[in-house]
């Protein structure tokens, strides 16, 4: 019997080899938001590796919007250029190249994680953050500009603009970043809204930006290609974003033509007490899953592939979402093939060790 992790998933008509996505993670290591050889080799080895879904970092759609000056971005056709060959050898290695793009809100302006992410001041070569309202995410980061309406419009504008240069470059996939307390994330909770507008307070006002955006992105995205959104499915904090709220969110997604919730959790506090442990993300998976009728991915310590297979099995996800399995392992999905005893097409060049 065939193992379902290495069972064709189709949507839209985009057909993946298997259920194996590779996580968007962030790199820290260009210029000027133009992605270059350490970014050729990290994902394109990924889809030697066997993935069925490479999906590139947090991806900035303006310069403010970084979480770190070093992250890449898509705000002009340079960036746009630079992707076009790492989106081709992904492709030629039969995965389908896919990307996230985000928007860093009251996180940005950030020093890179082995400098202990640090907020760097405007003096300093930073930058002003916004947000929803003026709320610092910690202790020692500077209070965010608070957008105003005219200032949302331009920003959703940004994201459409991004997605039409993501197609340029030769992506098949967007994810939209609404997770980990980045702006979106920040507009969706009631603890970094405050907003007392038409995009604050109740549910449905909270929801009005992040819905925006996924609607612009939709419009300006081929029908024929698929749109995700990731999320946190909770902030892990009472009177916070939680799951009631994320399996509602999910059904006006899926309304505004989103395809797949990728489910993740917290992010948005940085003193959330989170009970991470092996695949403890997936019953927010399984939930969105069930009560919003949309496909999901799991991710979040999932580790082996029997873990992997049994998340499928069960229904739990349409995908499984891999981050740190990824970073240990490029090959992770050869080495599942194995170990659950499935036949599947390795590169032409490693077959010697296919058994």
């Amino acid at each position: 019997m065939k193992k379902k992790i290495f069972t064709q998933l189709e949507i839209r008509g985009l057909k993946f080899r298997n259920r194996i996505f590779v996580s968007p993670m962030c790199q820290y290591s260009c210029r000027d938001g133009i992605p270059n050889d350490w970014h050729f080799v990290h994902l394109g080895s990924r889809a030697v590796g066997g993935a069925g879904l490479v999906i590139a970092e947090a991806t900035a759609v303006t310069p403010e919007g970084r979480i770190s000056s070093s992250d890449t971005g898509l705000w002009n056709d340079d960036q746009a250029e630079a992707f076009k060959r790492i989106t081709a050898f992904i492709e030629s290695q039969g995965a389908i190249p896919g990307i996230q793009l985000a928007h860093a809100g009251r996180k940005a302006s950030a020093a890179v994680p082995w400098k202990d992410r640090h907020p760097i001041p405007i003096h300093d070569g930073g930058w002003q953050t916004v947000a929803p309202s003026p709320v610092p995410f910690d202790v020692d980061y500077p209070i965010p500009h608070e957008l105003s309406s005219a200032e949302i419009d331009r920003l959703i504008d940004s994201f459409a603009l991004a997605a039409r240069r993501a197609l340029v470059a030769g992506f098949k996939v967007i994810e939209i970043h609404m997770a980990h307390g980045y702006l979106l994330h920040e507009f969706l909770s009631p603890i970094s809204n405050h907003r007392q507008d038409e995009f604050g307070g109740s549910l449905e006002n909270r929801l009005k930006v992040p819905v925006k955006v996924a609607e612009i992105v939709r419009k300006n995205w081929p029908d024929t290609l698929p749109v995700f959104v990731r999320i946190s499915a909770t902030d892990w904090v009472e009177h916070g974003w939680d799951l009631a709220q994320s399996i509602a969110f999910s059904r006006k997604l899926r309304d505004a033509g989103v395809d797949l919730i990728d489910c993740s959790s917290g992010g948005l506090v940085p003193d959330a007490e989170i009970p991470s442990g092996p695949g403890f993300q997936v019953p927010f998976s399984a939930a969105i899953r069930r009560e919003a009728k949309i496909a999901t991915g799991a991710v979040g310590l999932i580790v082996n592939a029997q873990q992997a297979e049994q998340i499928l099995v069960c229904g739990e996800a349409d995908a499984i979402v891999l981050a740190r399995a990824m970073l240990r392992d490029p090959y992770w999905p050869l080495t599942a093939a194995h170990d659950l005893g499935a036949d599947i097409q390795w590169p032409v060049q490693y077959e010697r060790a296919k058994r």
